[in-house]
């Protein structure tokens, strides 16, 4: 096997982000999976990298540095961004408390209150009567995971010479070397990546961070005569699911009221996500179930949380379903993500928030900075 300067064990998100990252660096990269091709968490969402609501501070700070490096990666790269921005609407008057109150922070300077008469400017389709305020947010990218997630990689490979070694599995990783289901691996650096498998790698290690996995429902919608003036679009339930918002003094009084009108919801960590693809689908979601091994069923009855949440929010009838699938995702109670230093030239990175798409490429930027300095080749 030949020697790099960077193995990254994980071809999710996470892991290409640090593929390019240490690419820009000037460095020799391979990108290890276990898979043929990607099949967790990163093509199993909704592709939208969200900005407004991230915690404040950190995390709000990462996501506007990866929003930037997605559209700059997704120029180059061929990937198609579908939609901009983001419209939070305020079905109640205690989601435009907490609507006006994000906007008195940092993180909504460059956002602003709609007013119920001025919703359906945004575009048709929405129950614009009924509601309190929306948030119109400008930060956002919504790209197709399932294509982005691809395209990333063969861009990688053919822009920056960044070698793959897909259906291989890692059996240990102390740098210089890897042991690998194909033989060692050298690299002077390693960079495991590995979604929510806490059990292959440094198990130990990551066994005192009390990790969990979090299990997602999401659906595709039959295409419909979709406004395209209308961006992604959120409602009430996330206010108190996004820590940029939950975390502000006037969520509280949202939560309460929602606790009591919506319970069933919060139980099932529902909250609304529509976005819009090429070819006139919508990608809806979600919800959030937790367990160190999360089942693989899909109760239609959480299904039917989410589609109660959208018809509140969109006028007529639901679009028939054509697709549902699930996902699994790496989740702390007490932390966003975690880097993990076991050796000087070995890092363990992992999102545990569902942040990956939104957040992966400026933490992929501070990890291999610290690993080779800021200044890149």
């Amino acid at each position: 096997m030949p020697i790099f300067d960077v193995a990254v064990v994980g071809a999710g998100v996470c892991g290409l982000a640090h593929a390019l990252a240490a690419a820009r660096y000037g460095k020799k990269v391979v990108v290890i999976d276990r898979d043929a091709q990607a099949n967790g968490a990163s093509v199993r969402n909704f592709g939208f990298v969200t900005v407004s609501g991230q915690q404040r501070g950190e995390c709000w700070r990462r996501a506007m540095r990866s929003r930037d490096i997605w559209l700059e990666v997704a120029q180059a790269a061929g990937i198609a961004v579908l939609q901009r921005g983001l419209l939070m609407i305020a079905r109640r008057p205690e989601a435009r408390s907490v609507i006006e109150e994000f906007l008195t922070t940092d993180m909504g300077g460059e956002c602003r209150l709609i007013e119920p008469t001025k919703i359906g400017e945004r575009g048709d389709g929405l129950r614009t009567g009924e509601f309190s305020a929306a948030l119109y947010s400008p930060h956002e990218a919504r790209v197709e995971s399932r294509e982005a997630i691809p395209k990333l990689a063969a861009f990688l490979a053919e822009r920056y010479g960044v070698a793959f070694l897909r259906e291989t599995a890692v059996h240990s990783a102390s740098p210089p070397n890897l042991e690998t289901s194909r033989g060692v691996v050298h690299a002077e650096t390693i960079v495991v990546c590995p979604g929510d498998d806490f059990h292959t790698l440094r198990a130990k290690r990551l066994a005192a961070y009390g990790l969990t996995r979090c299990k997602l429902h999401m659906l595709r919608m039959a295409p419909k005569k979709y406004d395209e003036r209308l961006p992604p679009i959120m409602s009430d339930l996330g206010m108190i699911r996004y820590l940029g918002y939950a975390e502000l003094p006037a969520a509280a009084a949202l939560r309460k009221r929602l606790e009591a009108e919506q319970s069933e919801h919060i139980r099932n960590g529902v909250h609304l996500i529509v976005v819009r693809s090429a070819d006139d689908t919508l990608v809806v979601g979600d919800s959030h179930h937790y367990d160190s091994t999360p089942d693989p069923f899909a109760p239609v009855g959480v299904d039917n949380l989410i589609l109660d949440e959208y018809c509140a929010v969109f006028a007529g009838p639901a679009p028939r379903i054509v697709e549902h699938w699930t996902g699994t995702y790496a989740s702390s109670a007490d932390r966003l993500m975690l880097v993990d230093k076991p050796a000087d030239a070995l890092r363990i990175v992992i999102i545990t928030s569902g942040t990956g798409a939104s957040t992966s490429f400026a933490i992929a930027e501070e990890v291999i900075g610290d690993l080779y300095g800021r200044a890149r080749a």
